[in-house]
């Protein structure tokens, strides 16, 4: 397992979000995370990638206990997130947001930025290089010099994932990454999302969309009102009584 999260308990003072929720992320897998509004999905994401503290519980990367650690940390240890709501810098071009994610990874310092040494002009052109590939990748190179801003919402999603990768993970966690995409473009959604996997990144996703995730994701994680429901395959998943009855509102 790439991914462990044993036992997480989450209380939002006299809410609890997460109840005793514990789960395994397979190395090179695409996971699914699924269940009501409310179940708890976002949270648990939050806590994995740093942005919230657990009320108890902990949270493994491989055999490292990477709890409490905050997400610049975790992004340097191979793990990152996309958002919901998408999250670029519009006044920056396509490119120049990929890139940012490739300086996370930058060994020049402020005297070299500032004074433009020859290292720093060296790295300089190959973030921009790596950063090209990965707009490539996400077949959003023709953009490149477009202002973020500017991008229709489809392609705003493919251009944090392409900053997301910028950051060379492990393991990529994709909240809703479907949301407000057309059929067309969730199609393409999905094809990228097996190419990163492809590349040996794991993915986990939480994600409302069935039909998605039924098709690309191995292993599916049901929560519900904060409780881990059951853990399968989608078959598994699509037979099971109570994911039924608590999912799809079936009695």
């Amino acid at each position: 397992m790439i991914l462990k999260v044993a036992n997480i308990t989450k209380a939002f003072g006299g809410l609890t979000a997460l109840d005793d929720v514990s789960l395994g992320v397979a190395t090179g897998s695409i996971t699914g995370i699924i269940g009501p509004n409310g179940a708890g999905k976002t949270t648990l994401f939050n806590i994995i990638t740093g942005l919230y503290t657990q009320t108890s519980g902990e949270v493994y990367l491989e055999n490292k206990k990477i709890s409490f650690f905050s997400p610049e940390a975790l992004a340097a240890l191979g793990l990152v997130r996309t958002f919901q709501n998408v999250e670029l810098f519009g006044q920056m071009t396509v490119l120049e947001n990929v890139m940012v994610g490739s300086h996370t990874k930058s060994s020049s310092g402020f005297l070299s930025c500032a004074f433009k040494f020859p290292r720093q002009i060296k790295e300089e052109k190959l973030i921009r290089e790596k950063s090209m590939r990965w707009l490539e990748f996400t077949d959003l190179d023709d953009h490149a010099e477009m202002r973020a801003d500017n991008l229709p919402f489809g392609k705003s999603r493919l251009l944090e994932i392409s900053r997301a990768m910028a950051l060379e993970p492990r393991v990529i966690l994709m909240d809703e990454p479907a949301a407000g995409l057309n059929s067309r473009e969730t199609l393409q959604l999905a094809k990228l999302i097996r190419q990163i996997k492809e590349l040996g990144i794991t993915v986990v996703l939480v994600e409302h969309d069935m039909d998605l995730v039924m098709d690309i994701c191995e292993t599916i994680v049901v929560l519900n009102l904060g409780k881990k429901l059951t853990q399968g395959t989608p078959r598994e998943i699509q037979e099971n009584p109570a994911v039924i009855s608590a999912y799809l509102g079936v009695s």
